[in-house]
């Protein structure tokens, strides 16, 4: 599936969550959201979850984005 998060691991350490993406940290989950965060990746894509959890997959506004005023070349 085109466009699908890939890359992601995650791993309990004692009461957290360590979400890295290809080897690097990308967030750590303490307490409730840890706990829910591991409930919610056993039932469902935990590829998906984790690039939702930590803000890296496309929102779908590059293409928006790329035209805005800011973001066009100065010829």
């Amino acid at each position: 599936m085109k466009g699908r998060p890939s890359g992601f691991e995650w791993v309990v350490r004692g009461k957290e969550v360590v979400i890295s993406h290809h080897g690097v940290v990308a967030a750590v989950l303490r307490g409730e959201k840890a706990h829910q965060f591991v409930r919610d990746a056993e039932s469902s894509d935990p590829q998906l979850l984790m690039a939702r959890l930590t803000g890296n997959y496309k929102r779908g506004n590059e293409r928006t984005a790329k035209s805005h005023p800011r973001n066009r070349r100065q010829g």
